[in-house]
C-alpha cells in the first residue's frame, strides 16, 4: 500500500471519529427531573387559619360610682375568690377648685347663712321668752280660778296663749335648725381639696370584690386617681376554661359545621392538640388583610378535646394554628399537587415509563394544600414527575435526580 492511500485511510478514520464525536455531543440528553412514586395512604382535607385562645367568660369589674379609686395592689395572675377578694376601693371624689367669682359668691352665701343663723337664734330666744311668760300666766290663772277670782274665759285665754307660744317656740326651733343646716352647706361650698384630703380617712369607701373565682387577667386602671362611673378597672377570668376563636374567610366558614374535628398546631408545644368546632358565628365582619385587601370573615369557636394537662400552659390571647378537618380518608391513592397541571379541561401528570415521560390525564377527588385524591388514571407504584419544566413533554427521555 502506497503512502498516499495510507494517508487517505488515516484522514478518513479521523473524519469518522470527528463525526461520531459531534453526533454524540449533540444528541438529545435525558432531562433531569424530580419524581415521586405513588402509594395509598391517609389524606386529610382541612381549612387552616391562625387564631388565638381566650377565656370563655371574662368579667370586667367597673366602677359603680364616680370617685377616687385607690391604687390597685393586685397583679396580673393573682388568684381571686368570688365575693371575698377585694380588688379595688373607691373613695368620695375631692371637690373642685373655685374660680374667683365662685369663691366670692360662696363667701357671700356664707355670710348670709351666718346672719340668718343669728336671726333665727334671736327669734328662738324671743319665742322661748313668750312661751315661759305664757306658762307663768297659765299657772297663776289656774290658782285664781280655784278661788273664783277670775272668770273661766280668762283661764281659757291663758291656756290658748300657752299653746300658741308653745307652737311658736317649736317653729322657732325648727327655723333655727334650718339656718344651721344652711350655714353648714355654705361652709361646704368653700371646702378645698386639701381639707377634703385631710378628712378622707374618716370617709367610707366602696369596696369592689371579685365576681367569680379565677385569676386577674389585666388591669385597666392600676394607679389611684379620679374615675367616672362605669369606668373599667380590672379583668378577671378562669384560665382553665379556655376556648379558641379563629376568624376564617367566609367562603371557608360555609364549609365548617359544629362537631367537626380540629387539629391545633404551632401552639408552642411538641404534639398537636385535638379540638372540636362548637359554633360558627352567624354574623361576619370586614377585616383588612396585610396586603390592604378587605376580606369578609367569620369567627369559629373551638373547644379543646385533648386533656387539660396537655394545654395547661396556654393562656388568654395565645396564638395557635387551627386546622378544621372537612374530609379525611385512610386508604386513598394520593398524588402530590406539584405533579399536576392543566391539559385542556382536564388534569394531567407526566408518568415515567421506561425512561421516557408519558402524558396521562387523571381524575381527581378531594385535595388539600399538598396532595390530591386520584380516582382514575394512575395506579399504585406509578412514578410521576414533580414540577415538570417546559423541557418535559410527551415522549421526552428523562432521568431522575438522586
Amino acid at each position: 500500500m502506497n503512502a498516499g492511500r495510507r494517508r487517505g485511510i488515516l484522514w478518513g478514520l479521523v473524519a469518522a471519529l470527528l463525526v461520531a464525536a459531534l453526533v454524540y455531543a449533540f444528541r438529545p440528553q435525558p432531562v433531569p427531573v424530580d419524581a415521586a412514586r405513588l402509594a395509598r395512604g391517609e389524606l386529610v382535607v382541612t381549612v387552616d387559619e391562625e387564631g388565638e385562645t381566650r377565656i370563655r367568660d371574662v368579667f370586667v369589674v367597673s366602677a359603680p360610682v364616680a370617685g377616687w379609686v385607690k391604687r390597685i395592689e393586685a397583679e396580673v395572675g393573682d388568684e381571686v375568690v368570688a365575693g371575698a377578694t377585694v380588688v379595688a376601693e373607691i373613695e368620695p371624689i375631692d371637690p373642685a377648685f373655685l374660680d374667683l367669682r365662685s369663691e366670692v359668691q360662696a363667701e357671700a352665701d356664707l355670710n348670709v347663712a351666718r346672719a340668718n343663723q343669728a336671726l333665727a337664734a334671736a327669734e328662738f330666744e324671743q319665742a322661748r321668752a313668750e312661751y315661759e311668760f305664757a306658762q307663768a300666766e297659765l299657772a297663776r290663772a289656774r290658782k285664781l280660778i280655784a278661788g273664783a277670782t277670775i272668770s273661766q274665759q280668762a283661764l281659757d285665754d291663758a291656756e290658748r296663749r300657752a299653746r300658741t307660744t308653745r307652737a311658736a317656740l317649736a317653729t322657732a326651733r325648727a327655723r333655727q335648725q334650718v339656718r344651721d343646716f344652711e350655714l353648714a352647706r355654705a361652709e361646704a361650698q368653700l371646702l378645698s381639696p386639701r381639707e377634703s384630703r385631710a378628712e378622707r380617712g374618716s370617709c367610707e369607701c366602696v369596696p369592689l370584690t371579685a365576681p367569680v373565682n379565677g385569676r386577674v387577667l389585666g388591669l385597666a386602671h392600676e394607679s389611684e386617681g379620679v374615675i367616672a362611673a362605669g369606668a373599667p378597672l380590672i379583668e378577671i377570668g378562669d384560665p382553665s376554661d379556655l376556648e379558641i376563636v379563629v376568624d376564617f374567610l367566609s367562603i371557608d366558614a360555609v364549609q365548617i359545621e359544629a362537631g367537626q374535628r380540629v387539629i391545633v398546631e404551632q401552639w408552642g408545644g411538641g404534639a398537636a392538640l385535638a379540638g372540636k368546632v362548637r359554633r360558627v358565628e352567624p354574623a361576619g365582619f370586614t377585616k383588612i388583610s396585610a396586603l390592604g385587601i378587605e376580606e369578609q370573615r367569620t369567627n369559629v369557636i373551638i373547644d379543646f378535646t385533648s386533656p387539660a394537662t396537655m394545654w395547661q400552659r396556654l393562656g388568654h390571647g395565645y396564638q395557635v394554628e387551627a386546622r378544621v378537618v372537612l374530609w379525611e380518608g385512610e386508604d386513598v391513592l394520593v398524588v402530590p399537587l406539584t405533579a399536576l397541571f392543566r391539559h385542556g379541561d382536564a388534569w394531567a401528570v407526566f408518568v415515567i415509563d421506561r425512561g421516557r415521560a408519558r402524558l396521562r390525564e387523571v381524575q381527581l377527588g378531594h385535595r388539600n394544600g399538598y396532595d390530591a385524591e386520584v380516582r382514575a388514571g394512575l395506579a399504585v407504584g406509578d412514578q410521576v414527575i414533580l414540577s415538570p419544566s417546559d423541557r418535559v413533554s410527551d415522549g421526552v427521555r428523562v432521568i431522575t435526580r438522586d
